[in-house]
């Protein structure tokens, strides 16, 4: 593991350098989405103001070198994932839409009338509503992997009996559970199960290679790993890729077109339609390798101990409940405050200048198993620092006092 100067990594990120309410900003929201350091702001802007065209069409200058950055990116995920091919590397808005692609190609093929979709209890809703969209489509069932009270997951291989697609997280965005992901996948394959992973907490924070994973699909964003909202991917293994059909229909996904049928274009060019977003692509691909010159066993071992650093900090405020496991989690603590609502505790921390996420995190039925109205959660990436932990902790305790007086 290579030694990272982590004061100097910080000081890459010119939105860290600001104060908010008149305090040094803390930015405990990486899991929402994380900040982008000068080498993606300066990718996005030489785009525009050097590269600008349309990618793949044009065989001037300008579009060549837009593809160049385009198809570059592409290549740069394909590595960075562990994929076989750059073609197993669809570009999508991030993982909702990487999902939804998912349910209304592959599901909408392959699953019909009392087919089983086995999902988990941790899930965030982008991993719940498409499939119960397409459940109420197709007539498909779903089946949920229950959650135990320390944040787990209460896994049998029985609950794969006649599951066609099995969807779950990596790291849970609530609990910050992290899954046995090739555990699931290995024994999902065995069951004749397809597994789709969402990747979206694990993909900037802890190495990923899809082939080890064993997965079918995986679901990311590229907004959680530095690189510009809007950017993101689904990899897909080819034989399962060239079986779907289009999602969207439009310019540069077709071989032909006449005025009655179209062909289309293997993948990964039949699944992005129309003009795509290449300034997030060339911004998604700097932060690949921003990410890489890190390295990320560096990265997860520095937010690990962030994390381990706040649960400490967190269980010393009388009133306070930790959700998640005990032992390894992701780089987030999510926690309940008896005295006070996650809302006004969160408006209280932003006037002392600390961002934190206060609510549901998009896990309604999740809170309501919990019986909870919601948590607070901070959650950390590799520009945050200890004494950040520490003065979250000053924070919490002025608020008890304030709430709890």
């Amino acid at each position: 593991m290579m030694n990272v100067d982590w004061n100097r990594v910080r000081a890459e990120f010119p939105i860290l350098q600001q104060q908010v309410n008149g305090k040094p900003l803390v930015y405990f929201d990486n899991a929402a989405s994380s900040q982008k350091p000068r080498a993606v702001i300066d990718a996005i802007s030489h785009y525009y103001e050097r590269d600008n065209a349309n990618v793949h069409r044009g065989l001037h200058e300008l579009s060549s070198r837009a593809t160049d950055a385009y198809e570059g990116a592409r290549a740069k995920l394909a590595a960075y994932l562990g994929a076989e091919s750059a073609d197993d590397i669809i570009f999508t808005r991030g993982t909702t839409e990487a999902i939804n692609l998912v349910a209304n190609t592959w599901g909408a093929k392959n699953l019909k009338a009392d087919d089983v979709i086995l999902l988990t209890e941790l899930e965030h809703h982008s991993n719940l509503v498409p499939w119960q969209m397409l459940a109420e489509r197709t007539g498909a069932r779903l089946r949920f992997v229950p959650v135990t009270d320390d944040g787990t997951l209460a896994f049998e291989p029985s609950l794969l009996d006649g599951v066609k697609l099995f969807a779950f997280t990596h790291i849970s965005n609530s609990m910050g559970t992290i899954n046995p992901a090739a555990d699931f996948c290995r024994i999902a394959r065995a069951a004749g199960a397809v597994t789709l992973v969402d990747g979206a907490q694990s993909v900037g924070h802890i190495p990923v290679n899809v082939r080890e994973l064993g997965c079918d699909f995986y679901a990311f964003s590229g907004h959680k790993m530095c690189a510009p909202t809007g950017s993101g991917g689904l990899y897909g293994r080819q034989e399962l890729l060239r079986a779907m059909p289009p999602w969207h229909g439009g310019g540069e996904m077709i071989v032909s077109v006449t005025y009655e049928r179209a062909t289309y274009k293997q993948p990964p060019a039949r699944f992005e339609a129309g003009t795509p977003n290449i300034a997030g692509a060339a911004g998604l691909g700097a932060a690949v390798d921003y990410i890489e010159s890190l390295g990320r066993d560096a990265i997860f071992s520095h937010d690990s101990a962030l994390a381990e650093q706040a649960i400490a900090v967190l269980r010393e405020i009388p009133g306070i409940r930790v959700l998640g496991p005990d032992g390894a989690r992701g780089a987030l603590a999510s926690f309940h405050a008896e005295w006070v609502h996650p809302h006004d505790l969160t408006t209280y921390a932003n006037e002392h200048g600390l961002a934190l996420r206060g609510g549901h995190h998009c896990n309604q039925p999740l809170m309501r198993k919990l019986k909870l109205p919601g948590t607070t959660r901070a959650s950390f990436y590799f520009y945050n620092t200890s004494a950040e932990v520490e003065r979250m902790g000053e924070i919490l305790r002025a608020a008890r006092k304030f709430f709890d007086a």
